[in-house]
């Protein structure tokens, strides 16, 4: 597992090869302060782009997924007061339900909890890159940094 810490606060950010283990995520979000605690975890769903989904692949340049991802972190501290964030991101062959990321945020209030997390998930999916591969019961196809763009990491461009 790769991870790196955000320099004003704990914010850990990490990518694994595991399963997540989100009790343990829930359990360092917890804060004294925190009134909201939310826990956003991305699942694989059984269908994308009106096929069937048998189950996906990710993988990512690493150390440039960890470095982009501490800056969304450091760039939602910014915006709102938070008391932990924490952003794990799966890699590797995952099955229909599994979760593919977890994203835990604590907050003194739940408006600034929704907010955060949902600013983090949106910006991890359209700026980080992590690519994923949809595997369908008639063949597969890369997708580039998650916006539907089609991409190949091994050959390292655009394929379509």
């Amino acid at each position: 597992m790769m991870q790196v810490n955000s320099h004003r606060k704990q914010m850990p950010c990490s990518v694994v090869r595991d399963v997540i283990d989100l009790e343990s995520l829930r359990r360092r979000a917890q804060h004294p302060q925190a009134g909201a605690v939310i826990i956003f975890y991305g699942d694989v769903r059984n269908h994308s782009q009106q096929k069937k989904v048998s189950y996906l692949e990710y993988e990512a340049r690493e150390s440039m997924a960890l470095k982009q991802i501490s800056r969304i972190i450091e760039k939602a501290q910014q915006k709102w007061e938070l008391h932990a964030v924490e952003v794990i991101h799966r890699l590797g062959k995952l099955a229909v339900k599994d979760c593919s990321i977890a994203i835990a945020v604590s907050t003194s209030h739940r408006g600034e909890a929704y907010e955060a997390s949902r600013y983090i998930i949106d910006t991890i999916k359209h700026s980080v890159p992590i690519w994923k591969k949809e595997y369908y019961e008639d063949g597969e196809i890369w997708i580039g940094s998650q916006t539907g763009v089609e991409f190949s990491p091994v050959k390292g461009g655009n394929t379509g």
